[in-house]
């Protein structure tokens, strides 16, 4: 038996080393978890925090389903704002922390069990393995088991939202290990961010769905398994949400201090003047203001200098989203890159913070402005290796300076920025003809800027005039939500302004954004029909990314390749919430990376109406 032994023993010692496999109660995509197994709270919350009390909120818009994972309709979540509040219609996901369900908040890439009690994966990031526990359930009493989970994973990608067939399709199979276990293989090792993704997967009940229509819009409340379950529901205008009593989530460590209000009402407004002059005369407790003349001039009211309504800029480190003039490069009109630089010398961002948004904004220079991932000065290091592999697809320039961002002294754009924009043009083929701009056909430089927001036609009424003292018609059309969607998600539109959320940790959202393969998605986000060989390749590095540093090299390359190319023109932002509240509200610490309104809580039981 002895000689044996020590052949297995040198064969063993011998032969490849065996793969590591990591079991944990939260997972990082980089780096180290901040806070260690065992950790009894969030650094942030009070976790004796008292609950009760009613907590009243306003959404802006409306809603026409209550399934937030179907193609069809807007449902709540949709809305401006609502997943700030931290109640919502979604069901809970494997993990929290990251994505947009309930950030973390003071980590830039991390999660913590929620549905999941632990997570294994491999050295290579090859397959992921999730542990349930046995104690987490549905609304209706029934356990969320491995086979909710598989089945979440196929109707999400079959049925669900274009997002979730793309976030899942590197996905190869899933294994269903047991009641309680569940494995995720996936195509490719390598893949960091894709273990994180998959975290953030809601898990839907199967007995209820199975025997539904999914894509079907809906006002029947589908069953949770979250804090609060909807008791209440006005179409398209109210909804009243109550903590679920006994819920199976309230004392893991990263729920301690959180959802503290026993009832939520949700009143849903489709003007934002309305909703001001309501929260004025007291009609709910929060209002997250988004006009810079609103803030500079109207809270004045009595209820703000009695103290009974806080008015607050609390300082932020989140990713501010890209905001910007997007052109539909689909349209022959936007096709070359000189027409686009040209109109983005025609936004005069100065003048109009001076004159319109009291001083209150920043210049946007970057898609992910607040950020580390924003390309400043120019390329160094791993970010211009990454870009030198492309050095014959790129402009020179973009190697040697940063990108010329224009700007003006606030009081009108210069001569000399108007001729640079008429040299382009000319360039491209556009000619002066009397007070037109035409093509070698006569055919006249006009589009329509798509608004969804009547408030925005005073803001971009100064753009069109810029645009028409070039020769350049440019019509603002205003529509409403139902009419703006279905025209977003066919791409009938020729230039809009939207926002694209950003994150901590960018990474297969922004496939959506900005790759080739997102162009005819109905539904899509690639908003600016993106169609670059470069910018694909930089997001397949993204993807790859297998620490920290090789990330921010990749989003800064993807950064500065799509500010040359001129595909929008950046607007601006803030770098701190605005929020006005009811004094009534007590809370911790506002965390760096999220709001963080679902630790708040009521002083006295007393104040609740």
């Amino acid at each position: 038996m002895r000689p044996l032994c020590l052949l297995l023993l040198s064969l063993l010692a011998s032969g490849p080393a065996i793969a590591r496999i990591t079991e944990s109660h939260g997972y990082a995509q980089f780096g180290v978890l901040k806070y260690p197994v065992g950790f009894q709270h969030l650094d942030w919350v009070n976790p004796e925090a008292p609950k009760g009390g009613t907590l009243r909120l306003m959404a802006l818009g409306t809603f026409d389903t209550l399934n937030p994972y179907s193609f069809k309709g807007t449902s709540p979540s949709a809305t401006a704002d609502f997943l700030q509040y931290g109640i919502n219609e979604l069901n809970e996901p494997l993990m929290a922390g990251s994505g947009v369900y309930d950030p973390s908040g003071d980590e830039p890439a991390s999660s913590y069990g929620l549905i999941a009690e632990s997570v294994e994966y491999n050295e290579s990031r090859s397959w992921v393995v999730f542990n349930l526990r046995q104690a987490a359930r549905f609304h209706d009493g029934k356990p969320i088991t491995a086979q909710d989970v598989a089945f979440s994973y196929r109707l999400l990608s079959q049925e669900g939202h274009p997002q979730y067939r793309a976030e899942l399709r590197e996905v190869q199979r899933v294994d269903v290990l047991g009641r309680q276990r569940i494995r995720f293989v996936f195509k490719r090792s390598g893949n960091p961010l894709l273990i994180l993704r998959l975290g953030e997967l809601p898990v839907l009940p199967q007995h209820y769905w199975k025997n539904r229509d999914f894509k079907a819009t809906t006002f029947e409340p589908p069953l949770g398994s979250g804090p609060y379950r909807i008791v209440q529901v006005q179409p398209g205008r109210r909804l009243v949400f109550e903590r679920v009593k006994n819920w199976w989530g309230a004392k893991l460590p990263i729920n301690r201090g959180k959802y503290n209000f026993d009832r939520v009402d949700v009143d849903f407004y489709r003007d934002s003047g309305v909703a001001f002059e309501a929260f004025k005369a007291g009609q709910f407790d929060f209002y997250i203001e988004h006009q810079a003349k609103n803030w500079a001039g109207g809270y004045h009211f009595p209820a703000v200098q009695a103290g009974q309504v806080i008015h607050a800029e609390i300082p932020h480190r989140i990713p501010t989203q890209t905001q910007a003039l997007f052109m539909n490069t689909r349209r022959s009109t936007f096709a070359d890159a000189r027409v686009r630089e040209a109109l983005g010398l025609m936004f005069d961002f100065e003048w109009t913070n001076r004159a319109l948004f009291y001083g209150a904004y920043r210049r946007a220079e970057s898609y992910y402005p607040n950020s580390e991932f924003s390309a400043a000065g120019k390329p160094e290091g791993e970010e211009w290796l990454l870009l030198s592999r492309y050095r014959q697809q790129l402009p020179e320039r973009l190697f040697r300076e940063p990108f010329p961002m224009p700007k003006t002294d606030g009081h009108g754009i210069p001569r000399e920025t108007l001729r640079r924009a008429l040299a382009l043009l000319g360039a491209a083929g556009w000619k002066l003809s009397g007070q037109r701009l035409v093509d070698a056909r006569g055919q006249p430089l006009r589009f329509e800027i798509l608004l969804v927001n009547p408030s925005l036609e005073r803001i971009l009424q100064p753009y069109s005039e810029n645009l028409a003292g070039i020769g350049i018609e440019a019509q603002l059309r205003t529509v409403d939500r139902a009419q703006y969607k279905q025209r977003l998600d066919h791409f009938d539109y020729d230039m809009i302004l939207l926002t694209l959320p950003q994150t901590l940790s960018p990474g297969l959202e922004q496939w959506f954004y900005f790759h080739s393969s997102q162009i005819g998605v109905k539904g899509g986000k690639n908003y600016a029909g993106i169609a670059n060989p470069v910018v694909d390749g930089l997001l397949e590095s993204l993807l790859a990314a297998q620490t920290r540093e090789q990330q921010v090299a990749a989003v800064r390359a993807l950064d500065r390749v799509l500010l040359w190319q001129h595909y929008s023109i950046p607007n601006w932002y803030i770098n701190h919430h605005r929020l006005a509240y009811r004094n009534r509200f007590a809370f911790v610490a506002t965390p760096p990376y999220t709001l963080g309104l679902r630790a708040w809580w009521l002083k006295t039981k007393e104040n609740d109406r």
